[in-house]
Order: structure tokens, then C-alpha cells, then sequence
């Protein structure tokens, strides 16, 4: 990267940054020092990921979550950024081969990037399936290469980040600001950027939420994310998505179910038809995952004996509970929580790769059906419009990211300017640092920072 490269900030004003001759140290301390962390759900430290030698790096911009749409909305409106990124990221890792994955019917998308890719970066179009977004799936959809069990993509000379991450890498500037989806059950479903640590009550506000409606609200996804108890509680740098949905949805219930509940079915119920294996996406690119067998142990098995180390390569997509089970059991809440003790105990994860399934091709759900299963088919699923907000007081706090929690550098009173780092990692620390999402004064420090805004 040299000369003199141009960013739109979040606001819409371009800026430019002088790059010229910056060395792959100085690339790295930058990304550290601006806080970016794997903004797809993962909050992994981007300067610590990208300290590595690839062959490829791609971006992730499947966003195969149903509803979700602020990925795709970020590549149509800031392409040149996403591509800038992605260049910095080659870079930094000696990457000859950039690859963009993202969906064929994020069309808007598409056409933004056309504009904009050239050699040696590629688009690479995936058809509407889920989870195409899992980076073992992309990874092998892109390169033909499967990372193997208990591994990662780097194994298989490949790097793979969220095209927000990189939006961030691309605009060389401090992590203030947040895309993120509020659909379902809302009158006016929208993308929002907003400043970290907008509260999440105020971001579904805007979208003409109101807290007597009987509904409840899902942080990340409908298959992945977590119900919200508390929704006075702030957007931080891995919240993507807002879905809420009725109290008596379907999947909501399921959310709210106790986990004794859910062994006490598994046990009565489970007749072992395996189809939660045979439709399971890390099981068809040839991982041992086999969740009819964690069925099978939590209803034979000896009391705490160990459950299958199959369990452990399991990557949460839920599939197996939310598509595949004909008797609506929860295999997949059953293997991740038996994942988590394998873990524990320190069991071995790192197996040879296999080849894929013959029928992987042909067991992926379509995100039509997938939404029509899930009783998902009645809310808007589209390119929902943008709003940039902003909030008179912030809380952030000092873990959104994988590690140990950024240390505060400010106290109540200090002023502080947007940017301004106010959480920082240590030396040798893995984290990510936290910076002020707005102008104002610092009104209280502990596991958050609160910032009251200038109403000057």
C-alpha cells in the first residue's frame, strides 16, 4: 500500500490517510492500537489473527444468518474500503490471493465490488444456503481445502475475516461505531450505525420497537445468538443483529428452555434416526461430528463418564436442532455442551483431515426453507434501509473481544474526543484496546465506561 488512500467515515465525510511506506509492523501496531477485533461474532484480536503467512485470505461476507443484512449493506456502500482492507490484510500476511465470499443474491453488493476488484482479488458467489458463513465451509467453498478437526483455516494456508473487520482495517481509524440489524417483529426494520456502547433499548426504539408488545429479542441470530435478559445493556464490536420475535414464537420457547428440560426429552425421546449427523455441515466435510451419538450417550451412557470426542469438532450452528430433528429435539444444544466439557478435560481436538461427503452438495438447506421451518417467512428479509444515530451517553465496555479485558486509561471527569483510546491491553496481552465512541466526560469507570456527550 503507498501513496495517499481515501476512507468515508462513518458520518459520510471522506478523509484522506497517508499510507505511504508503511512496513508490516507498523500495519499490525496500527490495526492493535485502533482496537479491531473480529467483528462477525467472534471478537478474535485482528492484530494477533493477522500476525501470521497465508496463501489466501478471504472475506467473509456470506452472512448466512436469516434476517441479518448489514454485511451485505456494508459491501454495496463501502466496497473501495472492504477492498482496501482486504489489501492490508494480504499484505501483512504475504497473501498472493484475496477472495471476497459473499451471496449471489446480495446483488447491490455484487455490482459495488465488480466495481471496484481487480487482480489478484476475486469474487467468489455463493448460492443462498446455510451456513455458508461457517469458516470451515467457506474456506473449503472458495479454496477446495478443508481445515481439519479441532484446527483452523490457517492450517490450510488461509485467513479468514469478517468485511467489517475489514472495513476497519481499510478506513485506518479507531473501532467506534457498530453495524447492526434490527428485524423481525419491528415496524420499520432497518440497519443502524451506531456509536459502541448505543444502548440496545434505544437501537430497537428506532425501529418502532415498544417494550409492552410481548416480545423478546435475540442478539445475533435467530440460529446462533443469544435471548437478551436484559436489553438496557449496550451494542458492542461483535453485536451484528437485533432479531426480535413474539414471546410464543416457537424459537423463542426454545430459547427459555432449561437445559434439564432439554437432557429429560433427549432421553425419552430420541429414537436415533441420525439424520442430525447426515445433515450436519461439519460432519459432511468429513469431521467426526456425530450428534446422534451425544444423543445416544446422554440416554445410555454411564453417569459422568466422557461424552464422544466427536463432540468436540461441533461448530454450534444448531442446524441439527432447528432443521434436521424430525422430533424437534435439541441434539445441538446437547453436543456444544458436551463439547465444552471435553474441553475441560483437555481431550485431545487435532485430527487428519477427511474428504468431504459425496452428498455434501446436496444437504445444504436453502435459506427459503430454512426460514419457513423456523416460522421466520412473515417478516421482511431484504435490503432494509440505513440510519446513522447517535446517543447522548455511551457505556462501553472494556471486554467485547476474545482475551483479557482492556484496562481503563481515563477517570470520571477526563474529557474525552471520539477515538480517543480509553481502554488499552497491556504488553503481551491478548485483547483488543477500547476507544470513546463519542465527544464527552467521563462519568464513570468500572467493567464499563460510561461517557456523557457534549451538548455543546
Amino acid at each position: 500500500m503507498t501513496g495517499n488512500d481515501y476512507y468515508m467515515d462513518c458520518g459520510g465525510n471522506q478523509t484522506i490517510v497517508n499510507r505511504s511506506g508503511t512496513g508490516r509492523d507498523d500495519l499490525l501496531l496500527e490495526i492493535r492500537r485502533n482496537g479491531v477485533a473480529g467483528a462477525g461474532g467472534g471478537g478474535f484480536p485482528t492484530h494477533v489473527k493477522l500476525n501470521c503467512r497465508v496463501d489466501t485470505v478471504i472475506a467473509n461476507g456470506a452472512e448466512c444468518e436469516p434476517l441479518l443484512w448489514k454485511d451485505k449493506t456494508l459491501m454495496a456502500q463501502h466496497p473501495d474500503i472492504i477492498i482496501r482492507g482486504l489489501m492490508i490484510a494480504m499484505e501483512i500476511t504475504g497473501s498472493g490471493t484475496g477472495i471476497i465470499g459473499l451471496k449471489k443474491k446480495a446483488t447491490q453488493a455484487v455490482d459495488a465490488l465488480s466495481g471496484h476488484i481487480q487482480k489478484p482479488i476475486r469474487l467468489h458467489l455463493l448460492d443462498d444456503t446455510y451456513p455458508s458463513g461457517d469458516e470451515f465451509v467457506l474456506t473449503y467453498e472458495t479454496t477446495g481445502r478443508v481445515p481439519p478437526p479441532g484446527g483452523l483455516p490457517l492450517d490450510v494456508g488461509v485467513v479468514m475475516l469478517n468485511v467489517e473487520t475489514l472495513f476497519w482495517i481499510g478506513s485506518s481509524r479507531p473501532v467506534t461505531h457498530k453495524w447492526v440489524t434490527v428485524a423481525g417483529a419491528v415496524p420499520a426494520p432497518k440497519t443502524l450505525v451506531v456509536p459502541i456502547g448505543y444502548p440496545v433499548r434505544a437501537a430497537l426504539a428506532a425501529c418502532g420497537w415498544e417494550p409492552d408488545q410481548g416480545t423478546r429479542v435475540l442478539e445475533g441470530g435467530v440460529m446462533m445468538g443469544r435471548l437478551l435478559p436484559d436489553l438496557d445493556g449496550p451494542i458492542t464490536k461483535i453485536t451484528n443483529g437485533l432479531i426480535v420475535l413474539p414471546r410464543d414464537h416457537h424459537l423463542i420457547q426454545r430459547y427459555e428452555r432449561p437445559r434439564r428440560t432439554v437432557s429429560r426429552i433427549a432421553r425419552s425421546a430420541c429414537d436415533q434416526c441420525n439424520f442430525c449427523t447426515q445433515l450436519c455441515p461439519r460432519y459432511l466435510l468429513g469431521h467426526p461430528v456425530e450428534p446422534h451419538l451425544a444423543m445416544r450417550h446422554i440416554a445410555m451412557a454411564p453417569e459422568n463418564s466422557l461424552p464422544p470426542t466427536g463432540s468436540l469438532y461441533c461448530c454450534g450452528c444448531m442446524l441439527c436442532s432447528l432443521w434436521s430433528c424430525p422430533e424437534d429435539l435439541d441434539p445441538g444444544a446437547i453436543t456444544f455442551d458436551y463439547r465444552r466439557i471435553l474441553s475441560e478435560n483437555k481431550t485431545s481436538t487435532r485430527l487428519k483431515a477427511r474428504e468431504p461427503h459425496l452428498l455434501y452438495r446436496y444437504r445444504r438447506p436453502t435459506l427459503s426453507g430454512l426460514k419457513r421451518r423456523l416460522g421466520l417467512a412473515c417478516y421482511a428479509d431484504a435490503a432494509f434501509p440505513v440510519e446513522h444515530l447517535t446517543h447522548e451517553t455511551v457505556s462501553i465496555p472494556l471486554k467485547q473481544h476474545a482475551g483479557i479485558p482492556a484496562e481503563p486509561v481515563v477517570s470520571p471527569g477526563d474529557r474525552v474526543k471520539m477515538g480517543a483510546i480509553i481502554g488499552d491491553i497491556p504488553d503481551g496481552g491478548m485483547g483488543a484496546s477500547v476507544h470513546a465512541s463519542i465527544d464527552g466526560v467521563v462519568q464513570a469507570v468500572s467493567s464499563r465506561i460510561t461517557i456523557q456527550g457534549d451538548n455543546r
